[in-house]
């Protein structure tokens, strides 16, 4: 009866609320995008660690998942009504609408997973992570199949018509695998890739920090490419009726390519920020996007121009009122995953209102490692800043907080500066002078 009730909300809410073409939930960017066959929801997967479904025609968040510990890169919409959910985690979740838990949850990776492909006939998920495999997973039970080959991170993957499946990695290398995990082709590309996209007919479209798209065909073989820089490219998709490839790219534009004349008919252009994912709704009518401006955006396939109004209010600066200050500066890098006060929105990682004198893993709400939670460590100036001499990965083991170091001493101790008027702690680092 509670599915009942739950499905009865989501028709209302499909057929009674307002349109709108920008729909905004997410913490933090847009990372992956899913549509429905019937094209009525979709999925988006974000950077603050959830899952958002959405009714399209309305604009409505109908169900907001969180489950990883991680942000969810990958998302997958499943023929028999599930959505699949893939995170830096390591894990995979699927889902039934109506329920707050996943249904079943997939384990296997030894690192996050960056992409996630649904075979031609539904019976098989395979995944793309940073643990250097692809894996396939059969949908009705049983163990995976792991691809090993590549060279280190795999960033995407995609099914062949025929069921052979196709990956691309940072190794620059595009592999091509047969329905049993054999390896077929290789071909190696000039840069690192992120982005793989398969059309009906079985050409192979891959791209990544060269700006380039090219075209491969079954064999691995070169049969065209279509430049576009000069941010990288992050994400591919066909069009349904495989004519056209959408390609978004870091510097915040979709190109839309003919695939016939290997050329670009026009580009989508939005507020400037990177576009993490592109989908298309199942008629081509309509584009959805995703992108740093934590917004998903519905576009006019067919001339490039938004659905709505382009201009929306943008996250308001946390770091205006300290312009000038190098601490500032130098949180600029932390600010994507961390807000300063606990009413903002949530993030890839915990707020940091309040965090000297704070424990380690203490934020309510929060899904930390157990490795963190096992830590005795108390946040201050001294061990905040620690942090960032020795990098995240030595100084808290099993972290997933992102490998980076301030290796200037006074870069971080302007940060601690900076950290202690801005999340409301008066106390300066020791050895410094007081805030202003």
């Amino acid at each position: 009866m509670r599915a009942k009730g739950f499905l009865g909300v989501i028709a209302a809410l499909l057929f009674v609320l307002p349109a709108t073409a920008q729909m905004r939930g997410h913490g933090g960017p847009v990372r992956a995008l899913a549509i429905t066959g019937d094209g009525r929801l979709a999925v988006s997967g974000g950077f603050d660690q959830a899952a958002i479904i959405w009714g399209l025609d309305t604009g409505a968040a109908l169900s907001i998942l969180r489950f990883h510990d991680g942000a969810v890169n990958a998302v997958a919409v499943l023929p028999d009504g599930r959505f699949a959910s893939a995170s830096e985690d390591g894990r995979i979740a699927l889902w039934r609408l109506g329920q707050a838990e996943p249904e079943r949850v997939l384990e296997g990776h030894a690192g996050p997973i960056a992409g996630l492909a649904v075979s031609p006939d539904g019976r098989r998920l395979a995944s793309a992570a940073w643990d250097g495999t692809a894996r396939i997973w059969p949908l009705a039970g049983g163990p995976a199949r792991v691809l090993e080959g590549h060279k280190g991170n795999v960033n995407a993957v995609a099914f062949l018509p025929d069921g052979g499946l196709v990956t691309a990695g940072a190794d620059a290398s595009v592999r091509i695998w047969t329905t049993d995990g054999q390896t077929t082709a290789t071909a190696l590309l000039p840069s690192a890739l992120s982005a793989l996209a398969v059309t009906a007919d079985g050409e192979i479209a891959a791209a990544g920090a060269d700006a380039t798209v090219r075209f491969l065909g079954r064999d691995g073989s070169m049969r065209g490419q279509v430049e576009l820089g000069p941010a990288p490219v992050i994400a591919l998709a066909p069009s349904p009726d495989g004519t056209r490839i959408a390609a978004a790219s870091a510097g915040g534009t979709v190109a839309m390519i003919e695939r016939a004349g290997r050329k670009v008919l026009f580009n989508l252009v939005g507020p400037g920020l990177p576009v993490w994912s592109v989908a298309w709704r199942p008629d081509g009518s309509e584009l959805v996007t995703g992108g740093g401006d934590r917004l998903v955006r519905r576009w006019n396939a067919g001339n490039g121009e938004p659905i709505g109004p382009l201009a929306m209010p943008r996250p308001a600066d946390a770091l205006a009122s300290f312009h000038g200050e190098r601490g500032a500066e130098v949180f600029r890098a932390c600010v994507a995953c961390h807000s300063l006060t606990p009413d903002e929105a949530p993030r890839a990682g915990p707020t940091l209102a309040g965090i000297f004198g704070r424990r380690i893993a203490a934020v309510p709400g929060y899904r930390y490692s157990d490795a963190l939670k096992a830590m005795d460590i108390v946040w201050t100036p001294e061990t905040v800043a620690r942090l960032f001499e020795v990098g995240p990965a030595r100084y808290t083991p099993g972290t997933r907080m992102p490998e980076q170091t301030i290796n200037s001493a006074e870069d971080r101790d302007a940060l601690m500066r900076f950290l202690a008027k801005a999340t409301g702690e008066t106390a300066a680092h020791p050895g410094t002078a007081a805030p202003n």
